[in-house]
């Protein structure tokens, strides 16, 4: 038997449903560590500056909101699967933010928009349909398990969408932006799937 049919049948020994863990994919009780570039640091004094977000592109009202502000706003903690590319999942993981639904109602959505673009430091941007990213559990993150996002997971705040392989969900995220096509990001022109269903193990283009 495999590493994969082992993990499986640990998980039915634990009372847990094998059904949750999508194909090709282990459970793991690790949160692993993977980014593209170094891990930035914000506040008065480093390069980076305060944190702050930007909602733009294919709105009526452009905005930028600072931390404290997005903690201000009605927020949600909510519990879910989560499932990296690099085939490990994580169970029950429970985050705190501001839905990125409210965050787009607030600036206006414009007829047309289609697609979002997150953008995070370095450069690194994924695109997502705007269907996407506006369900009940897709959250602008500043904390995991009620304690500020460690910088190493994308800390201080985090696109969470857990529906999809988790290079969907940018670390460091610094603004969202509405288009009116598909802009594969970063990942999806290196060859990952643009859609990234982990049911249906879509990994790499032609899955």
């Amino acid at each position: 038997m495999g590493f994969f049919e082992r993990n499986r049948e640990q998980l039915a020994e634990r009372g847990i449903d094998p059904a949750r863990l999508p194909p090709g994919q282990y459970f793991t009780d690790r949160f692993p560590v993977l980014h593209v570039g170094d891990v930035p640091e914000y506040g008065v004094g480093t390069e980076l500056g305060p944190w702050d977000l930007t909602i733009t592109g294919l709105v009526e009202r452009p905005f930028t909101i600072g931390l404290d502000e997005l903690k201000a706003m009605p927020s949600a903690s909510l519990t879910f699967d989560i499932h990296c590319v690099t085939k490990w999942s994580k169970f029950d993981t429970t985050w705190t933010g501001v839905r990125v639904r409210d965050l787009l109602d607030r600036a206006g959505v414009q007829r047309g928009a289609s697609h979002a673009v997150e953008h995070a430091e370095y450069g690194y941007t994924t695109n997502l349909p705007l269907a996407d990213i506006t369900t009940d559990e897709a959250i602008v993150a500043y904390a995991y398990e009620g304690e500020p996002i460690e910088p190493i997971h994308g800390g201080p705040v985090r696109i969470v969408v857990p529906h999809l392989y988790f290079w969907k969900s940018a670390k460091w995220v610094r603004a969202i932006e509405l288009v009116d096509a598909d802009r594969p990001g970063f990942w999806e022109r290196n060859g990952y799937h643009n859609e990234g269903d982990p049911f249906r193990e879509q990994r790499h283009w032609g899955d």
